[in-house]
């Protein structure tokens, strides 16, 4: 099992934040999830870039830190799907405001990283 080398910084809510949502795909999964995209198979088609191994990874950590809930339906074949805890909710604001962010300042920022590739 994996074990931390630096201790986990929880002096201010910032730091909180981050190390919940910290991992690249942790809020387009959230998104994704509010959007009503909540079984595995559907979510690693939307994130297609992202590997198999690194969602399962990302969606057990978010579960871990009370963000996602995890149904597993007894059935064959074995049905998973996630859904948006209460506290996972609140993030909601957090996620549209910051891509209004991103697109009031898209001028600016798009030719940054447009100019990388």
């Amino acid at each position: 099992m994996y074990e931390r080398k630096l201790p986990v910084e929880i002096e201010c809510g910032l730091h909180l934040f981050m190390e919940v949502l910290n991992g690249k795909w942790k809020i387009k999964l959230i998104w994704c999830i509010h959007s009503g995209i909540n079984r595995p198979g559907e979510l690693r088609r939307k994130i297609a870039k992202a590997s198999r191994r690194l969602l399962d990874t990302q969606l057990s950590q978010l579960v871990a830190h009370g963000i996602l809930a995890k149904t597993t339906f007894d059935q064959k074949p074995l049905k998973v799907e996630y859904q948006l805890t209460p506290l996972g909710e609140t993030l909601i604001p957090v996620i549209e405001s910051t891509a209004r962010w991103g697109e009031v300042h898209r001028d600016v920022l798009e030719p940054l990283f447009t100019n990388e590739q």
